[in-house]
């Protein structure tokens, strides 16, 4: 047994998510706090349509004190490079996402969410998104089920991608695949209830694992932004892959998250996406 796997099996991975949810919801009332006060100026960009602010940052580092005083033993992948070490992606990592929606926040659409998942190599094993808008703490670990506010949710039962809404997301950055997105989409449009773009993919997941969204699917993410949502659609019931129906998608970019109807949504994107 490795030092990590041992690191793992002797958490109470119930009593962690507790505490996880508590520090997520502090974060969280600090985005809503810096929020009322947010100004345009306070917009840096990190590359083409990539914004960033001090709340991300400051928020990070919030996180980041917390989570380590809470599980010393664990690295971080973090969205703002807080710790500035390179986090090795096969041990025990904190992958946070503090403004997931940073876009959402700066227009002040709210619509935005604090993501933190622990993972064991690209196994998450506990997650959590807080949703300040709504007050809502999405949270899972690996074999506990997933619960909002304490109360366990599941995945919708619909069967099929007819009776489905689907969420995604649109790529800002890179454009390459553009066209096959878009004969997804539009073939998409015209065998489901319709698609749903949030700008925030935790609180997508987290909306698939609660039954609201029959699927989320998208590609070009980050580990931060899907750590802590694809731990809570499996333990809501759901089934994750990445567009290749493998299990490789927490360090490879692309996702599809779903309920009942994940292998008929599966089809639909691998028609184009060759």
């Amino acid at each position: 047994m490795t030092s990590n796997e041992s690191d793992f099996s002797s958490l109470d991975l119930a009593a962690l998510t507790s505490d996880i949810c508590a520090i997520a919801t502090d974060a969280g009332a600090f985005l809503l706090q810096e929020r009322s006060r947010f100004q345009r100026d306070d917009i840096e960009y990190k590359g083409l349509n990539n914004l960033v602010s001090y709340v991300d940052k400051e928020t990070e580092k919030q996180l980041v004190t917390r989570l380590n005083q809470l599980l010393p033993q664990a690295g971080f992948i973090t969205e703002e490079g807080t710790t500035g070490q390179e986090a090795d992606p096969t041990a025990l990592n904190w992958i946070i996402d503090p403004l997931d929606g940073t876009a959402n926040f700066i227009h002040n659409l709210p619509v935005f969410s604090v993501s933190i998942g622990l993972a064991l190599g690209s196994t998450p094993i506990a997650g959590v998104i807080y949703d300040p808008n709504r007050a809502e703490c999405f949270s899972a670990w690996q074999g506990g089920g997933a619960y909002c506010n304490g109360s366990k949710i599941s995945v919708s039962p619909a069967t099929q991608l007819g009776e489905s809404l689907i969420a995604t997301g649109f790529p800002y950055y890179s454009f390459d695949q553009m066209q096959k997105y878009l004969q997804i989409l539009e073939t998409l449009m015209q065998q489901t209830h319709g698609l749903r773009r949030m700008g925030s993919a935790a609180i997508d997941l987290a909306y698939v694992a609660c039954g609201r969204f029959e699927a989320f699917y998208e590609y070009n993410l980050n580990s931060w932004d899907m750590a802590a949502g694809v731990l809570l659609v499996q333990e809501a019931g759901g089934v994750v892959t990445d567009f290749e129906g493998g299990d490789a998608f927490l360090f490879r970019g692309d996702v599809i998250a779903g309920s009942g109807m994940h292998s008929e949504l599966l089809r639909v994107i691998q028609d184009y996406w060759r």
